[in-house]
């Protein structure tokens, strides 16, 4: 969901470049709102209390009559939808009486009113190829706002820097030195094997780095079988961090290694080197832009991309990833620190990384 979140920002910069003098509004749901309050292009977030149509979180239905009537009173003179295809959203979103109304239709949202036609200058046709971040910015290229960049905001200040230093004294001698670790993703169809985090850790730590376990306190069950499966040491910061200690913590590691989850978008924001494990995810949507610097590894099976919280089939988007083939990108990743020469291994299912849909970023601009 924190990937979602920042693969919205360059459309909320285009937004925010194009309309300086706006009041710019995020609505999301509760998770959005530690990033919407610190990110630059957005000056108000409200939270969204969920819908029975949209799968994002259980809705409150109890608030959802009360937060329509403050929507339509607030009278939004440009209200962006910024969810995606439309059939759904749209619908909601035209009741709260925007002055004006832009976002994506798809064909049900077509039956329901929304195309580019004449009487719906302000929407387009959501795409469904590319990465998430074009995807999103083919609407404010639509309305004629420039692109500000397709970068991601990840803005850690000095504050969170020395948090994360009393969370972890050894941080300033290991800074440069040390790998983040963090084999946890909300759905368990997205992890790969703990055993094999722990293979992948024990030789981060032979190449003389300080391997760093990081995740929720919820993780900590996973993040201790990697730890029992270790022959070497690890610093356990599993539910230690915020949100923004662990940018502070990411931001001067030397790598970090993880699935498909929002570490490593954040690793992709603050411009940390990353080898990603894609376990079910459609990379050519959500792999970060910049493959020189972050490496995703995901096996070319039949169904993937995938939505099953837990896989019905054998998990083989996971285990036909093997140990050698991560270590091979982790090598190559930090050759230049280690002092090792690139290694040889199989890039055959490397590609460049990813990110996710915003999980109700519908824009509102007054």
């Amino acid at each position: 969901m924190l990937g979602d979140m920042l693969c919205a920002v360059p459309a909320l910069r285009a937004i925010r470049a194009a309309c300086r003098q706006a009041r710019v509004t995020l609505i999301g749901l509760p998770w959005a709102r530690e990033l919407a309050e610190r990110i630059a292009c957005v000056d108000e977030f409200i939270e969204f209390p969920g819908h029975p149509d949209l799968p994002e979180r259980a809705p409150d239905l109890r608030a959802w009559p009360g937060f329509c009537a403050r929507m339509r009173e607030r009278r939004f003179d440009l209200l962006i939808q910024l969810h995606g295809s439309g059939g759904v959203v749209n619908p909601l979103l035209r009741g709260w009486e925007a002055r004006r109304f832009a976002g994506f239709f798809d064909e049900r949202a077509a039956r329901r009113g929304f195309a580019d036609d004449a009487a719906n200058r302000l929407f387009v046709r959501w795409p469904e190829e590319g990465h998430e971040i074009d995807r999103l910015l083919a609407l404010t290229r639509h309305l004629q706002m420039a692109d500000r960049g397709t970068g991601l905001d990840f803005p850690v200040d000095d504050a969170d820097r020395d948090r994360i230093t009393r969370i972890w004294p050894d941080l300033a001698e290991a800074r440069g030195r040390y790998v983040c670790v963090h084999p946890g993703s909300q759905l368990p169809s997205r992890r790969w094997p703990a055993q094999r985090f722990a293979a992948v850790a024990d030789h981060l730590a032979g190449l003389g780095f300080t391997v760093v376990l990081t995740g929720s306190a919820g993780e900590k069950p996973l993040v201790e079988s990697v730890a029992r499966s270790m022959q070497s040491n690890s610093v356990d910061l599993v539910g230690r961090t915020s949100l923004w200690t662990l940018g502070a913590l990411v931001e001067r590691a030397a790598l970090v290694v993880s699935n498909d989850t929002g570490i490593s978008h954040v690793a992709a924001a603050l411009r940390t080197p990353s080898v990603v494990v894609s376990c079910g995810a459609d990379t050519s949507r959500w792999s970060p832009l910049d493959g020189s610097r972050h490496r995703v590894l995901a096996a070319p099976v039949a169904c993937r991309p995938c939505a099953f919280p837990v896989c019905p089939y054998g998990h083989e988007c996971a285990t036909a990833i093997e140990v050698p083939e991560v270590l091979a990108e982790v090598r190559r990743m930090l050759s230049p620190l280690a002092g090792h020469e690139l290694a040889s291994g199989d890039r055959r299912r490397a590609r460049p990384e990813a990110a996710g849909r915003p999980a109700m970023p519908e824009e509102a601009v007054r």
